[in-house]
């Protein structure tokens, strides 16, 4: 393992595993930036929010006090702030306001940059701890596998092949006929890394190329542990952190590993970091807040960027784990690329992608439509997740009907026929049954016959 600069906080989290928390700073030089950025920074959260006691800067940078102190002491001498008052207990309980040179200088600040809010971390702190807690290091065996996976009917073979696929971290093409559960396995997939895989650390932003780019997103990250006994031990870390040494950075965000999952709408513009003209600073494109995670390209082919176009842009990330980012002064910088890629597609891998694109792809699963022993396992478990009576006759009826002359079966067959009989006996007022007669009703109205 590399060793950081400023040293790792080990954290142990009793039911899972949780990365080495990056530990706080010490001082203005380990925390990786620089007294003039930080100058900058203060000013604009004084400028936002207003008069601001010294603990609570301290908290909206999430940085401890002794940290911001030398900054504070500057901007006092240089006059940019005042003191308007505190208590007896030091520096961190005094009231700190702009002065009208102060105003100043940070109106010309958010002309140049309007974040306000947590400090970034240096972009190779963000590097470091993401390879710690890479998707490789997930530990990944039959039985915990196997009850992430307990809501589906899957045969041994498929499962022997997602369980090495999820091992390796590598890229997986999951690819077979429409119907036939690719998203809900590669969602599975994905729950059981959010879920089995442990936690890991996400920074609120990082600095690279003298550019914020923000990283932690609410939408897509699951903080972990959001209990009110979880809130209360975070205010109390709080306090620790910004008075004491030896404690979590709270720059960076615990949370579950990210499943993100994007479909028709990617497009390669999401692929690329997102600039806020208005605020001046960059939001991290998909992939990156995807790391340590998966990241599902459901129905691949069909996206709005072509899969040509795609595999140009990834055909050395996926190889190499490594993606290179522009800002718009033209600037590159590398970031990784770790995470668990999973392309889903319902059309022929052939008629989409070269052999130099699936040769990047290690794990390549084809999911057929199901034989009838796998049918009726899947019908009858959705019969009794409906609370239904089980009735054998009606997948005697849909294989005399449709799939022995012509119609391939369909794992969503199931779901989708019987929740039709369900919506059937609640329109009639009648108990939800099963019955011959329903699934024939249910299956003229859903199977079209042209």
């Amino acid at each position: 393992m590399i060793a950081s600069p400023k040293g790792m906080a080990s954290m142990e989290w009793e039911g899972s595993t949780v990365s080495e928390a990056p530990a706080a700073p010490d001082s203005l030089k380990q925390s990786g930036l620089s007294l003039n950025f930080l100058n900058e920074l203060l000013l604009r959260t004084l400028y936002v929010h207003g008069t601001m006691l010294g603990l609570d800067m301290a908290r909206s940078l999430c940085l401890p006090f002794k940290v911001i102190e030398e900054s504070l002491k500057f901007l006092k001498d240089e006059k940019c702030i005042e003191v308007q008052g505190g208590d007896l207990i030091g520096r961190v309980s005094y009231r700190f306001t702009l002065t009208d040179l102060g105003r100043r200088r940070a109106q010309e600040s958010m002309k140049q940059c309007g974040y306000v809010g947590p400090a970034p971390v240096p972009l190779d702190d963000y590097v470091e701890q993401t390879y710690r807690q890479a998707v490789t290091g997930i530990s990944c065996s039959p039985e915990p596998l196997r009850a992430a996976f307990s809501h589906l009917v899957l045969r041994e073979e498929m499962f022997n092949a997602i369980g090495p696929a999820i091992v390796s971290g590598r890229s997986v093409f999951i690819y077979g006929p429409s119907g036939n559960g690719k998203t809900s396995i590669a969602r599975a997939i994905g729950e059981f890394m959010n879920n089995a895989g442990g936690e890991v650390y996400v920074p609120y932003a990082f600095l690279a190329e003298n550019s914020i780019i923000t990283v932690y997103d609410s939408s897509l990250h699951q903080r972990a542990g959001e209990g009110e006994a979880d809130r209360m031990e975070d205010n109390e870390a709080t306090i620790r952190r910004l008075m004491n040494s030896g404690t979590v950075d709270a720059r960076w965000v615990k949370i579950k590993r990210p499943v993100v999952v994007t479909g028709g709408e990617l497009n390669l513009d999401m692929l690329d970091l997102r600039y806020n003209a208005d605020a001046n600073f960059y939001q991290a494109p998909i992939q990156v807040k995807a790391n340590g995670g998966v990241f599902l390209i459901d129905d691949f082919g069909r996206q709005l960027c072509s899969p040509k176009e795609l595999l140009n842009r990834w055909i050395l990330p996926l190889e190499d784990r490594h993606d290179f980012l522009t800002v718009a002064s033209g600037k590159k910088f590398e970031v990784p690329f770790e995470q668990l890629i999973i392309f889903s597609t319902n059309l022929d891998p052939k008629d989409l992608v070269d052999d130099a694109f699936l040769r990047r792809i290690r794990h390549k699963v084809g999911i057929n439509a199901p034989q009838r022993d796998i049918y009726e396992k899947i019908f009858n478990s959705m019969v009794k997740r409906l609370g239904m009576s089980p009735c054998p006759e009606a997948v005697d009826y849909l294989y005399e009907r449709y799939y022995s002359k012509g119609r391939n079966a369909r794992a969503s067959d199931c779901r989708d026929l019987l929740e039709i009989v369900q919506a059937i006996c609640r329109f009639r007022r009648q108990p939800v049954q099963l019955s011959r007669e329903l699934i024939a009703e249910a299956s003229a109205s859903f199977i079209c016959e042209f």
